[in-house]
């Protein structure tokens, strides 16, 4: 029962990330989005890991490892996240986020000696209906002017994918505080290294009362609390468990979108997000029966 309400849990934050996102994107960049929700997102838990003194480091790290997730499931498609929502809105990001079980389960099969099951194939297919219905079956539109948007939520989720599947694979040893601080802190690092380069120095944030409820949104909540119960659920359940909750996201992004930003929910919206959920659904209806080659 814990695991189902980590689920609801991270679903309702995750769900208002994408309009915290879309309200501090005037103030900043990409990359500073990515920066400012990591460094507000692991202060917390470094204090948390202080009040355990250390307890949680009992053995050499897996550096490696803990960099590749950092920088693929932080760094990476966080900025590709922001970049996405320049061009399109929070509901559509939200509803391509939920193509990540998809990607998850794909990238299983790929790289990590994973079996899919015919109707797992069939969730595949299904889920990439969806994101045709989005760009109104003109696939073309990936490579012009719809890349920067839908082209660039795609890789975020395919980022996604193999950061999940890496992480079952290779840091299940490791304590779930210790390595959403290790990510998060990679992000942080990158997400600077990213400002400094494209020139994209964070103004005005502290101007108003919107950007800094959207950085303690996005920061504490969307990146901190929610990244303990991501990896919690990858170590305790399996990875297909925790990105099961884009599920969920989508319906809850699409609720705050049409209240807070009046944002139009037309019926290829409404349309697309039903064939990526239905795909979501067959893709992981057997995976108890996923077996290892």
């Amino acid at each position: 029962m814990k695991h189902y309400a980590a689920l609801l849990t991270l679903s309702i934050i995750w769900g208002m990330s994408f309009l915290f996102i879309k309200l501090l994107l005037p103030y900043t960049g990409p990359w500073g989005i990515v920066f400012l929700r990591c460094f507000f997102g692991v202060l917390p838990l470094y204090i948390i890991l202080l009040l355990k003194k250390r307890t949680e480091i009992t053995k050499k790290l897996p550096w490696k490892s803990l960099l590749i997730v950092g920088i693929l499931n932080v760094s990476i498609p966080w900025a590709l996240i922001g970049l996405s929502e320049v061009k399109i809105s929070s509901s559509t990001a939200a509803i391509l986020n939920a193509m990540t079980p998809i990607m998850t389960s794909f990238i299983g099969f790929l790289f990590f000696s994973i079996l899919l099951s015919k109707k797992q194939w069939l969730g595949i297919f299904i889920g990439f209906v969806g994101v045709l219905i989005l760009l109104e079956f003109n696939i073309f539109q990936l490579f012009g002017d719809d890349f920067i948007g839908i082209g660039t939520m795609i890789i975020a989720t395919i980022c996604y994918g193999v950061a999940s599947q890496h992480a079952k694979k290779h840091l299940k040893q490791v304590s779930v505080l210790v390595v959403a601080i290790a990510t998060l802190t990679i992000g942080t690092i990158s997400g600077f290294i990213g400002m400094i380069i494209t020139s994209s120095i964070p103004s005005g944030i502290f101007s108003s009362f919107t950007p800094i409820i959207a950085i303690i949104g996005l920061g504490i909540f969307g990146s901190g609390i929610s990244n303990l119960l991501f990896f919690y659920m990858v170590k305790e359940k399996s990875a297909e468990f925790a990105t099961s909750v884009y599920y969920l996201i989508p319906v809850t992004a699409m609720v705050w979108g049409y209240w807070i930003l009046n944002e139009t929910l037309s019926a290829n919206l409404f349309l697309g997000l039903f064939f990526i959920l239905v795909g979501v659904y067959l893709s992981g209806k057997t995976r108890s029966k996923i077996q290892v080659k």
